[in-house]
């Protein structure tokens, strides 16, 4: 059984070695950490912490590193958040402060997370799901060219032109956006969905048989630009870390890399972690194995959004520096959180 000495010496051990890359011994504890007893008594509680299988000797080195299993203790148990400079304070306001859009906020978010942490920077899309359409507009571009731009009240907004097979003038698209208004504005993402699927064609002779070639045109457009809303996305930064800190992993990048490219399976891990009464949230190396990312580990923090709740987060090497990246994903995550109440109030 580990000594709460023992728990203060893997907090020393996992500190140490993510500073300088190099295994621990008990000398250097010694020197570097007051814990007010010889060598040979750190050499004891080493013994035990190898025991438990929460550090390890890389080589013949007299030196231990962290396993997993010992950064999963320390992340529970021994870590304390280190709260961020006034500086990198002030770097997130400023960075964060006066966004285009929402697909600009995002992007902002993980570059000064990453420009933060070093490591790759996460950001799930708030979720559009459970949004509801506030406004559609139709602009001509040309007699058979249309824009049609769809605004959530989550902040989503959707601007796509659409190919018409028919010529209109002002009062067919005048009939036409009168049309798709009543079918999708005021509804849920879903719902509107629903309805562009079920518009059946009119009856032979009818008044609106002439403009329905254009009207399948555009509820096609639509009904795509719906289907994006209810999909998850995942804006990523900083990939180029994971070359220079590529010696930091035990085998090959390119699980990593890939994942990045797909998006599919990091989405899958960010929602699946679980989250501390905080909001915060770790997996670590081993634990990651089942989504082929058995080298890496992602810290995240949820954050408010008008749609629900979404995550923010790096992903790196298992030695990573976890109080500074869970505060900076923390710290982040509030200010986006902020951010977005703020522009859900303004409308």
């Amino acid at each position: 059984m580990v000594t709460e000495r023992g728990l203060e010496v893997l907090r020393a051990i996992v500190q140490d070695y993510v500073a300088t890359h190099e295994p621990v011994g008990s000398k250097s504890i010694v020197e570097r950490h007051a814990f007010g007893v010889s060598a040979a008594t750190i050499r004891n509680d080493m013994a035990l912490l190898e025991d438990e299988e929460l550090i390890v000797a890389p080589h013949t080195s007299s030196g231990r590193v962290p396993t997993d299993k010992g950064y999963r203790v320390f992340v529970n148990h021994l870590a304390q958040l280190r709260p961020l400079s006034p500086g990198q304070r002030n770097a997130i306001e400023s960075f964060l402060g006066t966004p285009g859009d929402l697909d600009d906020l995002m992007a902002r978010t993980v570059r000064v997370l990453t420009q933060l942490t070093g490591q790759v920077a996460l950001a799930q899309y708030p979720s559009f799901a459970r949004a509801h359409i506030s406004h559609l507009e139709l602009v001509a571009l040309a007699p058979n060219r249309m824009l049609v731009v769809i605004v959530t009240d989550a902040g989503g907004v959707s601007q796509r032109i659409a190919p018409l097979p028919i010529d209109l003038d002002e009062t067919d698209v005048a009939l036409l956006r009168a049309q798709l208004l009543s079918l999708v504005v005021g509804r849920a993402v879903g719902d509107a969905s629903e309805r562009m699927l079920a518009l059946s064609e009119p009856e032979p002779g009818s008044p609106g048989i002439r403009l329905h070639p254009a009207l399948s045109a555009l509820t096609a457009v639509i009904s795509e630009e719906l289907a994006e809303f209810r999909q998850e996305r995942l804006v990523m930064a900083g990939a180029a870390t994971l070359a220079r800190r590529e010696h930091d992993f035990r085998g090959s990048i390119h699980p990593l890399l890939e994942a990045i490219e797909e998006q599919v399976t990091l989405l899958r891990l960010m929602s699946e972690m679980v989250t501390d009464e905080h909001g915060l949230a770790t997996s670590i190396g081993t634990e990651n194995a089942p989504f082929g990312l058995g080298e890496a580990s992602i810290v995240a923090s949820n954050y408010a959004a008008p749609g629900g709740t979404a995550r923010v987060g790096v992903m790196g090497p298992t030695r990573m520096d976890y109080p500074s990246n869970l505060a900076a994903a923390r710290a982040v995550a509030r200010y986006l959180s902020r951010m977005l109440d703020d522009d859900e109030a303004a409308r």
